[in-house]
């Protein structure tokens, strides 16, 4: 069935992208293919004066390129091939007898957009849905048909530099402002305005308000002189580096490409060509597109391996506990469209909940992202209370108060006694393990972990924690739920830290020693960002608050003993009664509004090396602090805590940063080699007795030269218990 339909009324064709048992458009080759042969047919036909590019899909106009293909390419040569032929494609539409107008509505990504800038007119819909946007930087690429050469001459370089090198979202109305689209129309009339739009051009007829882009005198500086144009790049590759750190060579390539066809047309799209091919190849874009494959197969996983469950729908959500968290969870609820009952012991503390939602969607209007509308329909879904009233009729509860056993017993058992039967009893607890807080339910498989990260409307990945006796029907619910609420979710089994937390333990007391040792600690962070890193692991003790992480420190000392305990420094820290940032006293210096300055030298005095530093090889400390974390998360998999290399790797890129462009620990391990890493662990180990004793998994992978990131589901959640 083609993805490609053509329908003809008084000389203006309409083409139609539908491409058949998918919920996006992709440029697959067989669908460049059929553009190719309908740009035949439009240029044969005589009765056609103007044509439409519009799309079948609900809220999709074009997502790019079929990422499938990508992993076909096993040469730069063969990916370099593909930006040819799209080149070629693209030439093509721009070149038509006949002018086309692009209809957008919905997403507009990738190759996308060079579609639409190769379309002689661009009109899209004033709507929420619609957005635009060249995320090939994401998966260490770069535009690859055409756009790094159209984009700059469209809106402006520096416009088209900040949308190549960061792949961010740009909505309808600021398309429009940048000269992206000419125009913007209601989603009702959009293919009616188009129509009448491309029969204006065919008959050379100036377009209603055609809305050219206007270009200033710092655009005509900039652009159109060598000098000025010099200046942006070199500005472009100093942030790119002071963001990147090296690590990502995508954009450095972006820039590369965009220069050249300043030089030259064709010699422009020569080297645009060339670098996509090369970034192809690159051990960074395999690894990010890998997390896309492996992000996306969660989005279908439900959770529960293969039994047949039928989640249950959540209309009605209950939370206990308005503080960060509980506001934070209640936000991405209403956002959704969820009826969300918000509880705590006070008005004071519900109101302050309340308005930590409404501040959020505000800032959503703001940036034109919802309405003002919307966000009033959206506020009128959250209520508070100060008791249990409303809980009735519930579907599932999350619990986010004190980080307490005893205070979480307690509002389990109360809020239990008003819940209907089949209601779900969730903790947003981050340490404490799910089966000792269903230790104090009736009803304890009713019972999961709903492990949100701060701050919620903002960090991805949501980890659903499963006893032993939670039932496979819970499992499905919450976690259709969590990707109702958007988030990336990943299913692992009950124990201290679950798996994100666990495997974070080892990394930020390897980061401690490192200190107990005498390196300093802007070194420490440094040499992590430089890893890839998004925040140094010192820095990241003060944000979560340094009181959080001697609790936390606590409960892993009980569970595994001296392997995970804390540093002899952040234990002396804590005991100090430092907050970090939160308190304006930490390992760093903060000014009255929690900014962060310069490390607070006082700190080394509770170092075992005194105030004394000395040079410590980044690379070392590096190894220490990652291989602790990776030789963690491979314990994780053997014990069963969590499912498969593929949630491993997910859960620590969306849950912690480790680097996307390393692909999570899993990977890691693959690209640094389990028999290297066996060797530097045991040679660590013998350094520091205990820390670093190679996980047994990891030793029988390394003995058969089998990859790390390749082992399959330790665990069956329909089992409920260790494989």
């Amino acid at each position: 069935m083609p993805a490609l339909s053509l329908h003809v009324s008084d000389s203006i064709a309409t083409i139609t992208f539908d491409m058949p048992e998918a919920s996006l458009n992709t440029f697959s080759r067989a669908v460049q293919e059929e553009f190719v042969a309908l740009f035949d047919r439009l240029e044969r036909d005589d009765s056609i004066a103007g044509a439409v590019l519009i799309s079948g899909k609900a809220d999709n106009f074009i997502a790019g390129a079929d990422i499938e293909e990508f992993l076909t390419w096993s040469t730069p040569q063969q990916a370099e091939q593909a930006s040819r032929t799209g080149h070629a494609m693209l030439e093509r539409l721009e070149r038509l007898r006949v002018p086309v107008v692009a209809a957008i509505h919905g997403s507009c990504l990738g190759g996308g957009v060079e579609a639409a800038l190769a379309c002689a007119y661009r009109i899209a819909t004033d709507h929420p849905r619609t957005v635009l946007a060249l995320p090939e930087v994401q998966l260490g690429l770069f535009p690859g048909a055409g756009g790094t050469q159209r984009l700059p001459r469209t809106i402006g370089l520096q416009a088209a530099l900040d949308m190549i090198l960061t792949g961010k979202n740009i909505r309808a109305r600021k398309a429009m402002q940048i000269g992206l689209v000419h125009e913007l129309v209601h989603p009702a009339i959009l293919h009616r305005i188009a129509v009448q739009r491309a029969r204006e051009i065919a008959d050379r007829v100036r377009a209603r308000n055609p809305r050219a882009r206007r270009r200033d005198a710092k655009a005509l500086l900039l652009d159109d002189n060598p000098v000025g144009r010099a200046l942006v790049f070199r500005q472009a590759r100093e942030q790119v580096l002071k963001k990147t750190r090296g690590n990502y060579p995508a954009p450095l390539a972006a820039l590369e490409a965009v220069a050249a066809g300043f030089q030259d047309r064709d010699h422009g799209y020569r080297v645009e060509a060339r670098l996509f091919g090369e970034m192809a190849m690159t051990a960074e874009s395999r690894e990010l597109i890998g997390i896309f494959f492996a992000s996306t197969a969660l989005k279908k996983d439900s959770g529960v391996g293969e039994e047949l469950v039928s989640p249950r729908a959540v209309h009605k959500l209950g939370i206990l506990g308005a503080g960060f968290m509980g506001a934070g969870i209640a936000t991405v609820a209403v956002q959704r469209g969820t009826i969300v009952r918000l509880k705590d012991a006070d008005l004071a503390r519900v109101g302050k909940g309340l308005a930590s939602i409404r501040e959020v969607l505000r800032a959503g209007v703001t940036r034109r992202r919802i309405t003002r509308q919307q966000m009033d329909d959206q506020l009128l879904l959250a209520g508070g209370t100060v008791d249990y009233s409303g809980f009735g009729n519930v579907d599932l509860v999350i619990e986010a108060v004190f980080e307490d056993l005893h205070v979480k017993h307690k509002v389990l058992r109360e809020v239990e006694a008003v819940l209907p039967p089949h209601a779900i009893f969730a903790s947003n607890t981050s340490t404490i393990p799910i089966t000792r807080i269903a230790e104090a339910s009736e009803r304890p498989e009713r019972v999961v972990g709903m492990h949100f990260f701060s701050p919620v409307h903002k960090m991805p990945l949501l980890e659903v924690i499963v006893t032993r006796e939670t039932a496979p029907e819970v499992t499905a619910t919450v976690v259709a739920y969590g990707k109702q609420l958007g988030k990336t979710v990943i299913v692992v089994q009950d124990a201290p830290g679950f798996y994100v937390n666990r495997i974070l333990a080892p990394y930020l007391n390897e980061a401690g020693r490192l200190i107990d040792g005498g390196a300093a600690i802007d070194a420490v962070d440094r040499a992590m960002l430089d890893f890839g890193f998004p925040v140094g692991p010192i820095t990241l003790l003060d944000e979560v608050g340094l009181d959080i992480a001697g609790k936390s420190g606590a409960i892993f000392v009980e569970a595994f003993g001296d392997r995970l305990a804390p540093s002899s420094t952040l234990r002396r820290v804590v005991e100090s009664g430092r907050l970090g940032r939160k308190g304006r006293q930490g390992f760093y210096l903060y000014d009255g509004k929690g900014k962060r300055g310069g490390v607070d030298a006082s700190v080394y005095g509770f170092t075992p090396s005194g105030a004394n530093r000395v040079e410590m090889d980044a690379t070392e400390m590096q190894e220490r602090c990652v291989l602790s974390m990776a030789n963690e998360a491979v314990r994780c998999l053997e014990e069963g805590i969590v499912r498969s290399a593929r949630d491993g790797d997910i859960g620590a890129v969306f849950g912690i940063g480790f680097p996307p462009f390393r692909g999570g620990p899993f990977r890691f391990l693959d690209a640094y080699g389990a028999a290297r890493a066996v060797d530097r662990l045991e040679e660590l180990n013998s350094r520091f007795s205990g820390r670093f004793v190679p996980a047994d998994l990891l030793l029988h992978l390394a003995r058969k030269g089998r990859a790390v990131s390749r082992r399959p589901n330790g665990w069956s959640v329909t089992q409920r218990t260790p494989a």
